[in-house]
């Protein structure tokens, strides 16, 4: 029996976390505010006043001026390699679809869209107002291709495709084109037409057999390659943020959420976040949030750059 109960002690593991650690993880602040709150008798653990020390086990509920801490959702922001062959759907009747082909174990979708039949970069994320941002026609953000067509492409056809080519009678805008090979060119769009390039290159009697998108505004496809996703850097989701800085969200952006009158509190801890190595879109990656480690490949930067506390 001494042995049994010896056994069970050695295995026992306690499951808590301490308080301010708890507060601080669900990014609502820092530690060091967390102790403040505790102070000043604003935090309590399943209905009773919290005390500075306490720890909180799993299932408890924890309340800052009477509204639970939700448990944070990390913002994801990835680049990936759509393949020819798999379409830009988080439709999972679609048994091509992007969502299920990567695999990833959280909620993500694609910024935009690229025909089934092309590959090349695409954008996917969590957070409905980045997306909606990005997409928003009057911002007009670049993406460059490399396109293949079925004969060799002339001076005039460069020339045509720069100026605009008119497809369901509409004129296209102005686009920046050069000749990369014999029957290849490159063309940088600040538009996003339904299969805009194809439908150019056919009106001005072309084929297009490869088209590969190589750019969104600052983030390129580099050597990442099809099938393969990565997360943005720093640098990349701090020069979008610049990008879009004056960009309003659409009407189908995710709705403010409500502020709650509190008393002055410090303010909020920012995210830390590294660069993470390309994964193989049909192997799970690793969950980022395991036992909260911040090793260099699993933690990655809020795309605001802080989280923003209600008020």
């Amino acid at each position: 029996m001494a042995g049994s109960s010896r056994k069970g002690t050695e295995s026992y593991q306690d499951d808590s976390v301490s308080l301010n650690k708890f507060i601080s993880d669900s990014g609502f602040c820092s530690r060091r505010d967390a102790d403040l709150y505790i102070e000043q008798g604003r935090v309590s653990i399943n209905g009773r006043e919290a005390k500075k020390g306490n720890r909180v086990h799993a299932g408890a509920v924890v309340e800052v001026d009477g509204e639970p801490l939700r448990k944070k959702v990390k913002t994801i922001y990835m680049a990936f390699h759509k393949p020819v062959g798999v379409t830009s759907t988080t439709d999972t009747k679609d048994r091509t679809n992007m969502v299920s082909f990567i695999n990833h174990p959280q909620r993500i979708f694609p910024v935009g869209r690229l025909d089934k039949e092309s590959e090349g970069l695409i954008f996917l994320t969590n957070d409905g107002n980045i997306v909606n941002k990005i997409l928003r026609a009057g911002n007009r953000h670049e993406k460059e291709y490399i396109v293949t067509v079925d004969k060799p492409v002339s001076t005039d056809f460069i020339r045509q495709m720069s100026e605009g080519v008119q497809i369901s009678g509409e004129l296209t805008l102005p686009c920046k084109v050069s000749q990369e090979g014999k029957s290849v060119f490159r063309i940088t769009l600040v538009q996003g037409l339904n299969r805009q390039i194809r439908r150019m290159s056919e009106t001005l009697g072309y084929r297009v057999v490869k088209l590969v998108r190589v750019r969104i505004m600052n983030v390129r496809l580099g050597k990442l390659p099809p099938g393969h996703w990565r997360y943005l850097t720093e640098e990349e989701i701090g020069a979008i943020n610049g990008m879009i800085a004056t960009s309003d969200k659409t009407e189908a952006a995710a709705p403010k959420r409500q502020k709650r009158p509190v008393a002055p509190a410090p303010k909020r801890q920012k995210e830390v976040s590294s660069v993470p190595a390309p994964h193989k879109a049909t192997d799970p990656p690793k969950k980022e949030a395991a036992a909260g480690r911040t090793k260099k490949k699993t933690s990655y930067k809020d795309f605001r750059g802080k989280v923003s506390r209600k008020k």
